[in-house]
């Protein structure tokens, strides 16, 4: 009896665990299926979107015409994502963007960037010739005397940037740019450590010259 009461019980445990190795391992199969669905991008509801919550500001092909709004043309999309979720996340402040941004999923950032990503940027111009020298030798060269890296070697040469790691700056509008160059100086914006330290040793000038070179860069 005690005999047929074990085996029962034994008989019970590997069922439950067989019952339970077929769920992790359909578990497990369906995670990349998952990843796979996040990876790819639905560029139609991405333009849509777009056009709804972000054309009014940024242009309806992401370039905007507005000195103090930023182009998104041809930005990396990982560098638009990771700003709509640190909006949404209240990392970086903007009142208008983080309302807008609180309003999105996941795959609604995703569909944004990608789309956003794939339209030609317009052509920026510098507005001050007498600042360019001045904003082009430290994009270049750095200030070796206050240890101010050259912006060109995160950003590269022509202002392209890196996928994942650095946006791409060509063409910007120099309000916009000298605007975020001061607000990482002055603590306003904290989101990005780096910036941070090297914009708190650039004076208005060099700042005002760094952005309009960086608007006539292509």
């Amino acid at each position: 009896m005690k005999l047929s009461v074990l085996l029962q019980a034994a008989l019970g445990a590997c069922a439950l665990l067989m019952s339970l190795s077929q769920a992790l391992a359909a578990e497990g199969a369906a995670a990349p299926a998952a990843v796979q669905k996040a990876a790819k991008p639905d560029l139609a509801k991405g333009e849509a979107s777009y056009t709804a919550v972000c054309a009014a500001c940024h242009g309806a092909d992401g370039n905007s015409a507005v000195p103090a709004q930023p182009k998104l043309a041809m930005q990396h999309p990982e560098y638009l994502i990771k700003q709509l979720r640190e909006f949404k996340a209240g990392t970086r402040k903007n009142p208008i963007m983080q309302g807008f941004a609180a309003a999105l999923s996941e795959d609604d950032m995703r569909n944004i960037a990608y789309w956003a990503a794939s339209k030609a940027p317009k052509a920026g111009f510098a507005k001050d010739k007498a600042l360019v020298a001045a904003g082009e030798k430290i994009w270049r060269g750095g200030i070796a005397d206050r240890q101010v890296p050259a912006c060109a070697s995160c950003h590269s040469p022509n202002g392209a940037g890196m996928p994942a790691q650095y946006p791409r700056l060509s063409g910007q509008h120099a309000d916009y740019t000298a605007t975020q160059l001061t607000a990482f100086r002055d603590g306003v914006r904290t989101n990005n450590n780096v910036m941070t330290d090297v914009a708190a040793k650039l004076n208005d000038r060099e700042i005002r010259a760094l952005a309009d070179f960086i608007a006539g860069l292509h």
